[in-house]
């Protein structure tokens, strides 16, 4: 073992000194938004009898299936951040875990890199050894980072020990699901294919748990997600689920370690399938090749869309309790308004399921910059192809992303809202509330066109503009930030439909925006060198 393990620390420093700057991102981000949860939570119900009218509300199957059980009997501030947070950011630790996982492993293979390192005096299984290594310290990182920075909140019932099980239980998760990538890692032949193998891992442990928390079972323990809710920091302080985590992770990743020394380098256990002696003649065009090669995540993400339009339709019939005496959550509604609180509430779900729905879109589009970079794109522009219509082809496949993830969306909650809702809300107003989005999205693609047509560099700049959206507008509210920052993003253009008189104006200027921007990034990609 020792020499197959040679040059692990060698890599190790490598891949730190390499992505130092996304691993502090990551682990930031994630802490930031964690520590300024329960100040929020502090503003919004400042007294006790406030967190226990929240906690009457989430007393439903429903609600309990999206975050977890809780001490509802006890809803202090700490019980309240554990309950309503600490399943969504393991979730978010998770899909850390699995993109860092594989950029470390089958990435670094698929591209050659691993191949040069091992014609080095490094060992066989060193690249994988030198990977877990780096995810370990990023969990640990993280764990301390947000137990401290929980712990220095000096507020009741936040409490050191409550504050140590709480990082130490996301710093748990994603050690598991850090080593469920690396066995994906072995399995399939390409980056793709592992990271799709790890999330589908992801959305049935989340779903087993939803339904055994859901119906009170012991389902639940089945997910490792289910181990998580069961620490209860601040709420009960269960620290043997712990042990299940790190148990976990380590048995895990010693099946990635048995699975790599049966494969060869390049090579997956899981071969893909011998396809077609002759492609079809659509799959020979560039429109069929790039939606075969978005097709499995496509699917995914529209079955994750889906399932969150089921999840916000659920709590519909809830939302006059939730609103009943909270002036800040009242902020988000339209003053002076007679219609119903479900109504009001629309286009604020709307707007957030449009900017989850833009997260695929933008990745479908920067696909083409990944194949790039791969080298793969010279073979497509050999033939007769030219740039301007590789990159509309992109651009035509990311928009049709984007509308169909928004549109799944909002198909799925008005499936849950028909169940939920005594009074129900019409399909017809919720796809409109849904379609008066679109424009935004495809600004916001356009917006990535030219990032990557003219400043490929800084494409990455696109995340920040849609990061931007969600904050200044769906927390703008909460804090009456001015209305010009809202104005900057082109979801603030988006008219509040139906509670709101439709603006065809605001509407017409995102649709000549989106055209201009994304032809001056067909123009400029086709200006750029390539490579």
């Amino acid at each position: 073992m020792s020499s197959q393990a040679t040059g692990s620390m060698r890599l190790f420093r490598f891949i730190v000194r390499r992505d130092w700057l996304r691993l502090v991102i990551w682990i930031a981000a994630i802490t930031a938004i964690t520590v300024a949860v329960p100040p929020a939570f502090q503003d919004l119900y400042p007294t006790q009898a406030a967190r226990d009218a929240m906690a009457e509300t989430m007393k439903n199957p429903a609600m309990t299936a999206m975050v977890g059980p809780g001490n509802l009997d006890h809803y202090t501030l700490g019980a309240m951040t554990t309950h309503q947070m600490l399943l969504l950011t393991a979730v978010a630790v998770a899909i850390m875990n699995i993109l860092l996982a594989v950029r470390f492993t089958r990435a670094e293979e698929e591209a050659g890199i691993s191949e040069m390192l091992l014609a080095l005096p490094v060992g066989r299984r060193a690249p994988l050894l030198a990977a877990a290594g780096v995810l370990a310290a990023v969990n640990f990182a993280l764990a301390a980072a947000v137990s401290t920075g929980l712990a220095s909140l000096g507020m009741d019932s936040l409490t050191v020990i409550g504050s140590m099980l709480y990082g130490l239980t996301l710093g748990g998760a994603g050690l598991l699901f850090a080593s469920v990538a690396l066995i994906a890692a072995q399995l399939s032949e390409s980056a793709r294919g592992a990271t799709g193998l790890a999330m589908i891992t992801l959305v049935l442990a989340f779903l087993i748990r939803a339904a055994g928390d859901a119906a009170e079972s012991r389902v639940s323990w089945l997910s490792p997600l289910g181990w998580v809710t069961a620490v209860q920091p601040f709420a009960g302080n269960h620290p043997w689920p712990l042990a299940l985590l790190a148990i976990g992770g380590i048995l895990l990743f010693g099946i990635a370690w048995a699975l790599q020394g049966r494969r060869d380098l390049g090579a997956g256990l899981l071969h893909a399938r011998q396809g077609r002696t002759h492609a079809s003649k659509f799959l020979q065009t560039p429109l069929g090749l790039v939606l075969r090669l978005q097709r499995t995540a496509m699917i995914t993400w529209g079955i994750g869309m889906l399932v969150l339009g089921l999840a916000y339709g659920s709590v519909l019939g809830d939302l006059e309790s939730f609103f009943d005496g909270n002036e800040l959550l009242q902020n988000m509604l339209t003053v002076g308004s007679t219609r119903p609180i479900a109504e009001q509430f629309l286009p604020m779900l709307m707007l957030v399921m449009a900017l989850i729905a833009t997260i695929p879109a933008i990745l479908s589009m920067q696909r083409l910059l990944g194949e790039e970079k791969n080298g793969r794109i010279d073979s497509i522009l050999g033939r007769p192809v030219s740039r301007v219509r590789l990159i509309g082809t992109y651009l035509t496949v990311a928009g049709i992303n984007g509308i169909v993830m928004n549109s799944l969306a909002a198909a799925g909650l008005w499936l849950a809202s028909h169940s939920a809702m005594a009074t129900r809300l019409p399909l017809s107003m919720i796809m409109g509330a849904s379609a008066v989005q679109i424009p935004a999205i495809l600004v916001l693609i356009a917006l990535c066109t030219l990032l990557i047509g003219a400043l490929p560099k800084a494409s990455p700049l696109i995340w920040i503009v849609l990061v931007y959206s969600f904050v200044v507008l769906y927390l703008g509210s909460l804090f009456q930030l001015p209305a010009w920052m809202a104005g900057i993003s082109p979801f603030g253009s988006v008219p509040a439909w139906p509670v709101e008189e439709m603006d065809w104006v605001a509407v017409v200027e995102l649709v000549v925006v989106g055209v201009i921007v994304g032809v001056g990034g067909v123009f400029g990609y086709r200006e750029r060198n390539i490579g």
